[in-house]
């Protein structure tokens, strides 16, 4: 493998393993804070020992989750200096912002809530559990909008003098469409991930008795949320799709392996390609859908991309702008898939807590969907980055480019190994800490609320 690909695959390696925590700490920071909420309106026990046990989750999932995230920032001067000397300008501005007022709130107000119970002011320790999820979800508006310009370059101009991309219009950046768009799926997405988590480690402790109580509310209230959230996060994905459509018309006709263009455009149910991937053998195909998928009517054109290909060729000169379809194809065909079933089965669930579903045999099956949440979030990740190929930002500066000089195979392979390695060990640490506390309840959290902080700062030392 050369350096190119090598850098690929760490940066892929190391992002996927941090976004597996990213969306789960998102949604659940909003239940902790609902729950926190509860207790305090009622007086009501069982609301305080949701609180603390699904607190004591989102804690496991948060540090393990800074810890990965780290890395991330120190790969663009490692591993890709010329993309930060290239655009660190505009790049690095969202990024400093996440830093300095997202992510200091979150951790601040998170020190607060675990230490600060029965030591402030109970509005102020409700408050703070509050600003953890805000913070929580401004981190991941800041970074979304980093991303989303990369996807879709607003409000920047070339400087010819030094030779890089210069930020001329903050507002533009900061309005991205693509970037907002991101982060209403993003977001949705981070609230089914933690109802499905609520979801399956409720079933296991009702099946098995213990606590029913408790959690039915939870089930309950994960169901509600699991149904609203898996909904938005179809509508958001189509309009992105739409959106898509209009500014990254290759990743679009990618997704769907749509080679020729043609009106009145069909949906691909199933699609079988050549070695090379970019030539159709066969292929189940329902006439009209992609062009509604498209821009809301059956008969507008959609690009293919042969005629794609031809026009960046004559734009930006030789070179192969067609991502790996067989990758873009497939990932959001387990995306959508995974979608649709999440909606069905948070639908089901809810119709089913309307009776004594504690008693139901099915229900020691629920705990397995907590892994749903985790394949669609990774395929859409996926889907997004691999989608944009051979562009580290879309019609600006190719992935080859972006390349610091003066690696070698060697130190990659080194590095490689290392992370691996590391986060092989966080793994192994997150399973054990994950399944312990999830198996001794909520009464042993009520009873160690602030013992997990330790826990957790000891396994990172």
């Amino acid at each position: 493998m050369d350096i190119v690909t090598l850098s690929r695959l760490q940066f892929g390696l190391t992002t996927v393993y941090h976004f597996l925590f990213v969306p789960l700490t998102l949604g659940l920071s909003w239940f902790v804070a609902y729950f926190q909420t509860r207790y305090y309106q009622t007086r009501d026990e069982d609301f305080r020992k949701l609180a603390k046990f699904w607190g004591k989750l989102f804690l496991i999932n948060f540090a393990i989750g800074v810890v990965t995230g780290i890395v991330q920032e120190f790969q663009f001067g490692m591993n890709w200096s010329e993309y930060s000397r290239y655009v660190g300008d505009i790049f690095g501005a969202p990024l400093a912002i996440e830093a300095l007022m997202a992510f200091f709130m979150e951790s601040t107000f998170l020190g607060i809530w675990i230490f600060g119970e029965n030591k402030i002011p109970e509005k102020a320790h409700l408050a703070s559990i509050w600003l953890v999820a805000i913070g929580s979800n401004l981190s991941a508006l800041w970074i979304l909008l980093a991303n989303g310009w990369m996807q879709h370059p607003v409000g920047y101009v070339i400087n010819e003098v030094n030779g890089r991309a210069e930020l001329v219009d903050f507002f533009a950046l900061a309005t991205n469409p693509k970037g907002w768009l991101f982060f209403w799926h993003t977001i949705a997405a981070g609230f089914t991930a933690a109802s499905f988590l609520i979801l399956g480690v409720s079933a296991y402790h009702i099946f098995r008795k213990q606590n029913v109580k408790l959690f039915k509310i939870s089930f309950h209230t994960a169901s509600i949320v699991g149904l609203i959230a898996s909904t938005l996060v179809f509508f958001g994905g189509h309009t992105n799709g739409q959106f898509m459509y209009e500014t990254q018309p290759m990743k679009f006709a990618a997704i769907e392996a749509h080679w020729e263009t043609s009106s009145a455009a069909p949906f691909s149910i199933i699609t079988i390609g050549d070695l090379s991937g970019k030539q159709e053998i066969w292929s189940l195909r329902i006439p009209y859908v992609l062009s509604f998928l498209a821009c809301n009517n059956f008969t507008c054109e959609v690009k293919g991309t042969d005629d794609i290909q031809a026009e960046y060729e004559a734009l930006y000169g030789p070179g192969d702008y067609v991502p790996l379809i067989v990758v873009t194809y497939w990932a959001f065909r387990i995306m959508m898939t995974i979608g649709l079933l999440m909606m069905a089965l948070t639908a089901l669930f809810l119709l089913a807590t309307r009776g004594k579903y504690e008693n139901a045999k099915w229900m020691k099956w629920v705990p397995w969907v907590i892994a749903l949440p985790y394949l669609a979030n990774s395929s859409g990740w996926i889907l997004t980055e691999m989608g944009r190929q051979p562009w580290l930002v879309q019609g600006l500066l190719k992935v080859e480019d972006g390349v610091s000089p003066n690696l070698t195979v060697v130190d990659l392979w080194i590095s490689i190994i290392g992370y691996t390695l590391v986060y092989g060990a966080l793994a192994v640490a997150m399973v054990y800490l994950m399944k312990k506390y999830i198996k001794a309840g909520p009464d042993a959290a009520l009873h160690e609320s602030v013992d997990v902080a330790p826990t957790l700062v000891g396994s990172q030392e």
